[in-house]
């Protein structure tokens, strides 16, 4: 028997994300026992899903464990990664598949937006802190986000932690920046993106727009040492424990 992970990280048109996401695995392996690990994007980037999958079967895989490099579940991991996955297991009907979870409420996380938010001002009673989400239509995303923002509320003295989002849903970025452009308050925005791209470079120039030197943006979130941590234990309780299981016959 051969174990075998094969990553899949999201994609992005810019260079400077996708090597932050293969960076960011690469450190990651070293943590996880597979004897084969293999990297591949959704969309956007090479190698794809079905590349990633061949590539394990290739170099000897029987049991394979599909990882989503994902921050909540959406669509991408509820239908887009399962669907190629479904496909895949077609071509190699012999290969035994899991298919992990995205990281999703874990108190790591919760630790991360407290720091990033604590590095662009402090922690105290007169700071509302926002967390800007990429937006969904699936209400999930939206229980899973409310949960994130209160944790970061009962784990700190600020007085307020909402959330917003980018696309999708309610309330919207845009929307919530407007009603705070003549905040006397400091307001830490908080990005929770997992890399550089259109989106930061959008929440950026918005808030510059405002001119109110109360409302901050703190860094996303990027692949810091709490990410790591937070994924790994998505990546070694699909490996061992949890992982939802495709074939019937599984170990």
């Amino acid at each position: 028997m051969k174990r075998a992970v094969l990553y899949v990280c999201h994609g992005s048109r810019l260079v400077k994300a996708r090597e932050e996401a293969v960076a960011f695995i690469k450190r990651c392996q070293e943590h996880v026992e597979a004897d084969i690990q293999e990297i591949s994007f959704l969309e956007l980037a090479s190698p794809s899903i079905e590349e990633g999958f061949r590539s394990c079967v290739d170099r000897g895989a029987t049991h394979l464990t599909v990882v989503p490099l994902l921050l909540l579940t959406a669509v991408h991991a509820k239908k887009d990664i399962p669907d190629e996955i479904q496909r895949c297991m077609g071509l190699y009907p012999h290969v035994k598949v899991k298919y992990g979870c995205p990281i999703g409420v874990h108190d790591r996380m919760v630790e991360s937006v407290i720091n990033k938010i604590e590095e662009a001002a402090p922690l105290h009673s007169s700071t509302t802190a926002i967390l800007i989400g990429r937006g969904s239509s699936d209400p999930d995303v939206k229980r899973d986000f409310s949960a994130l923002a209160e944790l970061v509320y009962r784990k700190t003295a600020i007085s307020e932690v909402r959330t917003c989002y980018l696309t999708a849903t309610t309330p919207s970025f845009t929307e919530t920046l407007e009603s705070l452009k003549n905040t006397e308050g400091t307001v830490v925005f908080v990005p929770y993106l997992l890399f550089t791209g259109l989106l930061m470079k959008g929440i950026e120039k918005e808030i510059r727009r405002t001119h109110n030197q109360h409302i901050l943006l703190a860094n996303y979130l990027g692949y810091d040492p709490l990410v790591e941590q937070a994924f790994l234990d998505r990546v070694n309780e699909s490996l061992w424990v949890k992982g939802e299981a495709y074939a019937a016959d599984h170990d």
